[in-house]
């Protein structure tokens, strides 16, 4: 589990090609990898990903042709993702409860400064639509966010500077693609519900 609250920024340096997949080199120079050991997860932007080999500064990771179908921004040679080491239970809370897996592909529609802050338009996949609530929680590239306004497929983002200046989501414009993970807690509601 993780909480969307980005402890750094990373780059991936190096693709390796596998049968069925991808493994990644990721240098972390912001992410204390101290207490990191072989088989634990991290995030990149939204997905959940297990440490297979470490050394100083960077990791490597595996990406499942599956995994790949169904995200964006894991197959790019030095392209940044946002990172999170898995939460402990004794860990605060300061974003919302993230799975790491990856509900669909978002697209941004618009993303302009208002004021001191951003606001973030994003255009969500059909079948994620009714999980998205005006005031509830969302994952936006593993960054825990809450959304402002819900209009059909489409809701928008608030985003304060602190977001975008410790983030990749300051990279985002018109058009491009984002990993959207919806409210863990509304696809459990929506189970429940169901006869």
């Amino acid at each position: 589990m993780f909480t969307g609250i980005v402890a750094a920024t990373g780059k991936i340096t190096h693709l390796q090609p596998l049968e069925e997949g991808l493994r990644l080199t990721v240098t972390a120079p912001g992410l204390d990898l101290k207490d990191v050991a072989l088989g634990d997860s991290i995030a990149h932007s939204g997905v959940c990903l297990t440490v297979i080999a470490k050394k100083k500064g960077a990791y490597q990771v595996d990406v499942s042709k599956e995994t790949l179908n169904c995200t964006v921004g894991l197959d790019a040679l030095d392209g940044e993702v946002n990172l999170e080491k898995a939460m402990r239970l004794s860990d605060f809370i300061g974003g919302h409860l993230v799975s790491g897996h990856v509900d669909g592909v978002g697209e941004v529609v618009k993303f302009e400064p208002v004021g001191e802050s951003h606001e973030l338009v994003i255009k969500a996949p059909k079948n994620l639509a009714k999980y998205i609530a005006r005031k509830g929680s969302i994952t936006v590239d593993g960054v825990s966010l809450t959304t402002n306004k819900v209009k059909g497929r489409t809701f928008s983002i608030n985003l304060i500077p602190h977001t975008v200046e410790v983030t990749t989501l300051k990279r985002l414009h018109p058009g491009a693609q984002v990993n959207l993970e919806v409210d863990l807690i509304a696809r459990y509601v929506e189970r429940m519900l169901k006869p």
